[in-house]
């Protein structure tokens, strides 16, 4: 994990509302810094997947306004350089920030502009603070609005962190248990209902039900995500897209496929992608599913053992 060089003391921080003192050694600045100021609640910080993501938006943004020429190369490349850092998890250290802060995630999508933009002017031998050769708004959110990127991040970290580590797993756990429902296909034992002795079924039986209720939460998972390959990206503000190229929307989300390895795409309706969140509530309802096979899964180990 990168940290800047240690230096004592602060440093002089600027933005819409004027100068604040930035801890030295960090390269978040002046919006993060009011962020921690006035929001001291809780210990919840902004979840690693989404730094990564948005290390994934920010990468995929710049090559986006290069190739469209409405950014210059070398800033590109420099916002590239920086990014891959960020999804590298180099960076965590200056992404401070709690989850309890204005609804549209503003601070946390300025967060990551503005370590970019230091972490750039650092490597150009320039002061932190600089915005110079980067600027944290003009240049690393160029053609972006909080409200596109957070819903657009939300949507890339929760499709990564299912299709990455979710699902592999259960099909592992799955594959396991079909496994054992095969070896254990002749020993026949009492079936029990309200925990009373029933009729005879074999063990392996037993353990087809439990492989068939992970089925029924992978497959529910999967159709769950389709939604969610759907971004915000483009819509800016409100929806409208104003403010960034019209190719931008469509390029953005094919670069963050690119990036990824998953089938993401621009959402059709930009204004439902700001403003709702129905896919990642619908995507939550399949979770609920695996949650209640899991659950039954293991009462029934523990009722076995007992």
């Amino acid at each position: 994990m990168r940290e800047a060089p240690s230096t004592p003391g602060t440093r002089t921080e600027t933005d819409t509302m004027g100068a604040i003192e930035v801890p030295a050694d960090r390269y978040w600045g002046a919006v993060t810094q009011r962020s921690l100021e006035h929001f001291r609640i809780g210990d919840d910080r902004v979840p690693r997947p989404m730094i990564w993501a948005l290390g994934v938006i920010k990468r995929a943004a710049a090559e986006v306004n290069r190739d469209l020429g409405v950014l210059d190369p070398e800033k590109a490349e420099r916002i590239v350089r920086a990014a891959d850092e960020v999804i590298a998890g180099d960076l965590d250290a200056h992404f401070p920030l709690v989850v309890w802060q204005t609804g549209s995630g503003t601070q946390t999508n300025m967060n990551a502009n503005e370590v970019i933009a230091n972490r750039g002017a650092e490597a150009a031998g320039m002061p932190l603070g600089a915005k110079a050769p980067l600027h944290p708004n003009d240049d690393v959110n160029r053609g972006q609005s909080s409200n596109d990127v957070i819903p657009t991040a939300m949507h890339v970290a929760a499709a990564h962190e299912v299709t990455a580590r979710l699902l592999p797993a259960l099909r592992s756990l799955q594959a396991a248990i079909d496994a054992k429902a095969e070896a254990f296909a002749e020993i026949i034992k009492i079936g029990r209902t309200h925990l009373q002795d029933a009729t005879p079924l074999t063990l392996g039986q037993a353990l087809s039900g439990w492989s068939a209720q992970l089925g029924r939460g992978i497959a529910a998972t999967v159709a769950a995500l389709d939604p969610v390959y759907d971004l915000a990206l483009g819509g800016t503000a409100v929806g409208t897209g104003l403010g960034t190229h019209p190719e931008f929307a469509a390029r953005g989300a094919a670069a963050i496929a690119a990036i990824t390895g998953l089938p993401f795409r621009s959402a059709d309706n930009k204004f439902a992608a700001l403003a709702g969140q129905e896919a990642l509530v619908g995507l939550s309802g399949a979770l609920k599913v695996v949650a209640a096979a899991l659950l039954k899964i293991a009462t029934d180990v523990r009722w076995l053992a007992s």
